[in-house]
Formats: C-alpha cells, sequence, structure tokens
C-alpha cells in the first residue's frame, strides 16, 4: 500500500498499541476476537483511534462526514426532531457528535424556527473532539456531556455514523461450516486464526445472515452483535416513555449486505483520507468501519420493543425532510451563496454520492414521523 507515513509521535503511539494488544492476546491464551482487536485499535484509553489526540474528521483528518459538508444536514434533521419532540420532550441526545457541527446546526435551525430544546447531551468517547465539541458549543447552554446512558430519556436521539465504527465479528465459511476470525500473533506481527464460534457468536450467525448455507466456501462478512446490544441500550433508555432515535449510516438491508458477489464483506479502514482493507495497519492511527446490516439492527430494535417508523435511504429522507426547501432560503440570484450550498446539497442527496448509499433508520416508541417521512418509508425492503 502506498500511504502518508506517519511521525514519530503517531508510530509510538501505534507501537504502544499494538504491545498492549498482544499482551491481551497472550493473556487469552493466544487470541482474541476480531471484535475485540477493534474496540482496542478504536478505544483503548490514550491511544485507540478515537481516545487519541489525533484529528478526525475534515481536511486535516481521514474522512468528512455530512454535517460537514453543509449546515443543511443538521437543518433538515431539525425539521424532523422539531415535531417528535413535540410528541415527547425538548430533549436531544446525540451519540459520536463528531466536531459538533451536526448539533450546533441542529441547534441553530431550531432557536431560528423558535423551537425550544431544553437539553442537547453528547456522549462522546473521543477526547479530542469533545475538546473540539466544547469550543464549537460554548454558545449554548444547554449542551452537556455524558460518560454513559441516562437511566431514562425522552425526546430524539441522534447517531450518524456511529454504527459503521462499533466493534464486528468477522466470520468465514469454510468446508461448508462457519468459523470466527480471531486475532493472533505469529513472528512479531497479529495473523488470522480461525475458531469454532461460541454459542452466542453462533446463533448471531443464524439469526443475521439469510441464506447463509446457501453461501460459497470461503464467503468472508461482518455480523454485528455490538451494534445490536446499542439498539436494546437504546429501547432500556427509552423505557416505557415517548421519543424516537434516527441513525444515519452506509449500509444495506440483509437481502443486499449478503450477497455472493460479496465475498469479502465490507470491513475498510480509513487513513488520512486514503481508504483500504487493511485492519492490521498501524492500530490506533486508523478508523476501522464496516457497514450496518440495518436489518439485523431493525429486529433488535423490534426484540427490545421499540417501532420501526421509518427506513429509507438518505435522498429520500432529506427531501422528505425538507432540505430542497430550505436550500431555497439560500437566493438562487446570489450565486456565491446560493451555488456551494446547491452542489453540496447535490453530494447528500445523490445516488452516485452519500445519497443511496447512506441509509436512514428511525425507531422509537409513543411518536409518529412526519407524514412527508411516513410516505417515504421502506422499511418493507428490511
Amino acid at each position: 500500500m502506498s500511504l502518508p507515513v506517519p511521525d514519530s509521535d503517531a508510530l509510538a503511539a501505534s507501537h504502544a498499541l499494538q504491545n498492549l494488544i498482544a499482551a491481551e492476546i497472550a493473556r487469552h491464551d493466544g487470541a482474541i476476537s476480531f471484535a475485540r482487536f477493534m474496540e482496542l485499535a478504536l478505544y483503548a484509553p490514550g491511544l485507540g483511534y478515537y481516545t487519541g489526540g489525533a484529528a478526525k474528521l475534515g481536511a486535516a483528518g481521514d474522512f468528512v462526514t455530512a454535517p460537514e459538508i453543509s449546515s443543511l444536514f443538521g437543518a433538515a434533521l431539525a425539521q424532523v426532531a422539531a415535531p417528535l419532540m413535540a410528541q415527547s420532550a425538548p430533549a436531544i441526545l446525540e451519540f459520536g457528535a463528531g466536531t459538533g457541527k451536526l448539533a450546533r446546526d441542529v441547534l441553530t435551525a431550531l432557536a431560528a424556527d423558535g423551537v425550544p430544546v431544553a437539553s442537547y447531551a453528547i456522549m462522546e468517547l473521543s477526547g479530542e473532539l469533545r475538546a473540539r465539541q466544547q469550543e464549537a458549543l460554548k454558545d449554548f447552554p444547554q449542551v452537556r456531556w455524558l460518560d454513559d446512558f441516562p437511566a431514562a430519556f425522552d425526546g430524539v436521539v441522534l447517531a450518524n455514523e456511529v454504527l459503521d465504527a462499533m466493534p464486528v465479528a468477522l466470520v468465514r465459511k469454510d468446508a461448508g461450516l462457519w468459523r470466527e476470525l480471531t486475532v493472533t500473533v505469529e513472528e512479531g506481527e497479529f495473523a488470522w486464526l480461525p475458531r469454532v464460534p461460541d454459542a452466542a457468536l453462533a446463533a448471531q450467525i443464524a439469526r443475521q445472515i439469510p441464506d447463509a448455507d446457501l453461501l460459497p466456501d470461503g464467503y468472508l462478512t461482518e455480523v454485528h452483535p455490538v451494534a445490536c446490544g446499542f439498539i436494546g441500550s437504546l429501547a432500556r433508555m427509552l423505557g416505557t416513555g415517548k421519543g424516537a432515535a434516527i441513525l444515519l449510516d452506509y449500509g444495506f438491508p440483509a437481502h443486499e449486505f449478503y450477497l455472493d458477489q460479496r465475498m469479502g464483506g465490507t470491513l475498510m479502514c480509513h487513513y488520512r483520507h486514503h481508504a483500504h482493507p487493511e485492519p492490521f495497519y498501524l492500530p490506533g492511527l486508523q478508523d476501522i468501519t464496516a457497514h450496518v446490516d440495518f436489518t439485523a439492527m431493525a429486529l433488535a430494535a423490534q426484540d427490545a420493543g421499540l417501532d420501526v417508523l421509518a427506513y429509507m435511504n438518505q435522498a429520500s429522507f432529506l427531501l422528505g425532510a425538507g432540505i430542497g426547501e430550505l436550500l431555497l432560503r439560500h437566493d438562487p440570484s446570489d450565486p456565491m451563496r446560493y451555488l456551494p450550498q446547491s452542489k453540496a446539497l447535490q453530494k447528500l442527496v445523490s445516488p452516485a454520492e452519500m445519497g443511496e448509499l447512506f441509509k436512514v433508520l428511525v425507531v422509537g416508541r409513543g411518536v409518529a414521523l412526519p407524514e412527508a417521512l411516513a410516505r417515504a418509508d421502506r422499511s418493507h425492503r428490511l
């Protein structure tokens, strides 16, 4: 691979994390699950990708998210959050708030429309990103940061590109049987070690992969027990109250996720705006993600007692939320202001850009979506 060379401090941090992971492997009889490897690579205190100090987002980071593209994205989400809060409570909880731009855009749009937000809570694991959020949101006194799920919550939950960063289990079909790919150390390097999945993972495979017996030998894919557990935690937090969670991410329903031609799965790494498939490359310095199985997320929500309110691609969601009308608040006769926003909107909704790959799943209890979004629902495709 031809990738940018990290500086000496970054290399030292990665080597420290590699030693930590190797010690973990040694303590567990020479192998750990890939989910545990991914958890350490992303979230090990002070060394993981999201818990270290390097910039993650923007030109200096590794990727750009929808809120960074245009404030229209946050304004459109505000258009959906307002009627949901009217049915529940004037509160928003955002997971993984990035630079804080989405929170700022949502709060700014709601304030402009006269919609009160009594509380905007953020759960953020990255110290570097939390610091950026605190600076970006210093003018919004209702914003606070949490270290864990609240015991109970009514209102609107936002999670943009959160599920894809949750650790996944890697499984491969060998001689007609599913094997879990675990991580070991061979000659000082991380390496794969197949093993028989335990009962919990075997049940997850059976639950998540349709027609698993028909897939060919050598088929490698991911299953998502951690993300499913996160959905269960959301359900417990919402309890018997009222509210909805809006989950935006890239992924597919199960019948599109587990296709014969997707033999190598969807696992992908991002390092300084370069995408590649090697998760063992410089742990701690690169993001590791997998596409989301939205059918599994919807089933987890239903299993936990939540309603699946809607599922659709990002283009349908944003258009149903009124992003086109929001664009027209910029005067088309002023090309210096209008054209950059128009171009950004195109990137957000075009099928060739983010409009089709990114999906939106809305789950909740005791609330209903605005009619325009209810009409766009494609949850039957899950």
